[in-house]
């Protein structure tokens, strides 16, 4: 924000941060009663990323409450959970999809398994929201004021463009 003095950078800088964290919030709850009204409740795999967005809930709201550098690292930690919980909800996904498509067409395999896989019962791409919750936390403790100097040296910001 090379425009706007420092003070207005920190304004600007906080009001991002703020927006962050209540898209964040929307995103944990939204997610959260959409996994339970599918009753995305059958086995330990389905019930991890609810889980974690209980876990984000709390973990969001203790450091609302109690702002820190040990409870933005809790944050940071468990979005980066969310993130490989998302990955492997993708894989899950798929497979389950691909398992159920050899199935009924032993025949498929290649790119056409792969496609009927991708567009299967099971929304293969669904868990991609664990994974853009989890960049999205990230996003929120960027440079995160309680994590201590988010000062540019002069000489970091040399040949960048």
């Amino acid at each position: 924000m090379p425009f706007l003095n420092k003070h207005q950078q920190s304004t600007t800088l906080r009001a991002i941060r703020w927006f962050l964290m209540a898209i964040l919030l929307m995103g944990l709850l939204g997610t959260g009663v959409e996994l339970l009204l599918l009753e995305h409740t059958e086995g330990f795999w389905q019930w991890v990323p609810l889980l974690l967005i209980a876990i984000g809930l709390i973990v969001l709201s203790w450091g609302l409450l109690y702002p820190g550098r040990r409870n933005i690292r809790l944050l940071q930690g468990t979005m980066i959970l969310f993130v490989l919980s998302g990955l492997v909800g993708l894989i899950l996904h798929y497979q389950g999809n691909a398992e159920f498509e050899l199935e009924m067409y032993p025949s498929l395999k290649g790119l056409e398994l792969f496609w009927e896989a991708i567009r299967g019962a099971t929304p293969t791409l669904a868990p991609g929201t664990m994974i853009q919750l989890g960049l999205l936390g990230l996003a929120y403790t960027i440079r995160h004021p309680q994590l201590g100097s988010s000062k540019i040296r002069p000489s970091d910001d040399k040949g960048k463009s």
